[in-house]
């Protein structure tokens, strides 16, 4: 039988041999939070998850159990708190939880531990929730992935925006987020709802309160309508392959 990759169905001598073993344990930091009409509210727990799962076919690892509740959710970038169903952390909790999942798997014996994010929000965050436990177990090494996503070349991007990378920032529940659940979890997706919006004032500063101008009706940022399984499938491989070549040169995994 083969040993299991998902932490959480490990048994504890499994889990005790893994660590002992030297794999690095990868977990995956995302939210619970709207998606739009069309993308369920846990899009960004299955996704890092399902990238890590993929990078287990090149590397060695044990996928932790992620954690489902982010950062607050930003009008610009998530479409903002006001959505029922969005179940967020503030800064400091953020951190404090992190941190005692980290020690958790320091204290089973992890010593490779990469921390892979998901929502944009969480990103400001990782760090200190790492050194924070690092501190507690200097011998314990923590890789950060803010920023999930590899540098992409001219023509991977036309293969993926074939009009037009419209930024980081407005691809929540868009392009690739829906390309990648109609490659993974194509049942959970509702094609019917699939529409494209966008917030009528986008600017690069911020504001709060924010103003109902920077948050679209439908939660969508973009044109998730240009999505597709194929662009999904690209984007799957691109990201766990970022993921196993960080893994593999930071911990020689």
């Amino acid at each position: 039988m083969a040993a299991p990759v998902l932490f959480e169905e490990m048994t504890w001598p499994e889990a005790q041999e893994a660590a002992r073993a030297g794999k690095p344990a990868v977990i995956a930091i995302g939210s619970t939070e709207q998606h739009g009409p069309h993308l369920p509210l846990n899009t960004d727990v299955l996704l890092p998850v399902a990238v890590a799962l993929e990078a287990a076919k090149q590397v060695d690892l044990v996928v932790a159990p992620p954690v489902r509740f982010g950062a607050m959710s930003r009008a610009l970038s998530g479409g903002g708190e006001t959505f029922p169903g969005t179940l967020s952390l503030r800064g400091a909790t953020l951190i404090q939880v992190i941190s005692e999942v980290l020690g958790g798997l320091a204290r089973t014996g992890f010593r490779k531990i990469c921390v892979q994010n998901w929502h944009y929000e969480n990103a400001g965050f990782l760090w200190e929730a790492c050194d924070l436990t690092s501190a507690k177990y200097p011998d314990a090494r923590f890789l950060i992935l803010e920023n999930p996503f590899p540098e992409l070349s001219a023509p991977q991007l036309k293969e993926i925006f074939p009009k037009g990378f419209p930024g980081w920032d407005v691809e929540h529940a868009s392009i690739i987020e829906t390309s990648l659940m109609l490659a993974l979890r194509p049942e959970l997706v509702r094609r019917d709802r699939i529409a494209d919006d966008q917030a009528k004032r986008h600017p690069t500063w911020d504001v709060v309160p924010a103003p109902a101008e920077f948050i679209p009706k439908s939660g969508v940022l973009w044109h998730p309508t240009e999505a597709s399984a194929a662009i999904g499938q690209l984007v799957l491989k691109l990201c766990a392959s970022r993921l196993a070549e960080a893994l593999r040169t930071e911990f020689k995994a």
